[in-house]
């Protein structure tokens, strides 16, 4: 099996479901466990992602105000992956963001995959690609000049108990990444890495 970010070969098994990459340093589910495109859908349903649940837009925060603090309204933003529940692209169209969601089951227009934008918010979505690589590129070449890519996944650090870790117990969960995987994308991508923590990452795109 290779890695689906990296195409390395992956030698070292976590456990009956996940390996880690050597290389880029991700941890990759292997594909035999992938859940179908229909079990997929079905499951993103069942989450409850009310755009007017206050817990759900103080969770997305970081993300929303990274956005009133860098950008103008009429700067042109994507929101991908915005899920059930478009709460950033939400917020910031009550700001009068120019923002636009896309989702390939939920917003699946694929005319907003054919413009460039200033930004590109992506909360709890990193973590579902099957194909990071596809995906990242994808998404980089989205992106105007300068533009920036806010993303929001959990990384995971060797101090945690991978085994009682909540994270890889969502079906879904099928890449997951170590600060050190953010900085071998944003080498191979030409990014500068702005902000890096645990939950929340800012990507430049450099010229």
């Amino acid at each position: 099996m290779l890695c689906t970010l990296c195409n390395s070969t992956l030698i070292t098994q976590i456990d009956t479901h996940f390996y880690d990459c050597d290389t880029c340093k991700a941890i990759v589910k292997d594909e035999k466990h992938y859940l179908t495109a229909t079990e997929e859908k079905t499951h993103y349903e069942s989450h409850n992602n009310d755009v007017e649940d206050i817990r759900y837009q103080n969770f997305t925060m970081p993300i929303t105000q990274y956005v009133l603090d860098t950008f103008l309204p009429e700067h042109k933003g994507l929101d991908f992956g915005s899920g059930t529940g478009p709460v950033i692209s939400s917020m910031l169209k009550k700001q009068d963001y120019d923002i636009v969601p896309y989702d390939p089951y939920f917003a699946p227009d694929q005319k907003v995959l054919h413009t460039t934008y200033d930004y590109i918010v992506s909360c709890e979505v990193f973590e579902h690609f099957n194909n990071p690589k596809l995906e990242i590129d994808r998404l980089v070449s989205l992106l105007k000049p300068n533009g920036m890519l806010l993303i929001m996944t959990l990384l995971y650090t060797d101090t945690i108990d991978f085994k009682t870790w909540f994270y890889p117990k969502d079906p879904t969960h099928i890449f997951m990444y170590r600060s050190e995987t953010i900085e071998y994308i944003a080498k191979e991508k030409k990014l500068d890495i702005l902000e890096l923590t645990n939950r929340f990452i800012v990507l430049k795109k450099i010229g």
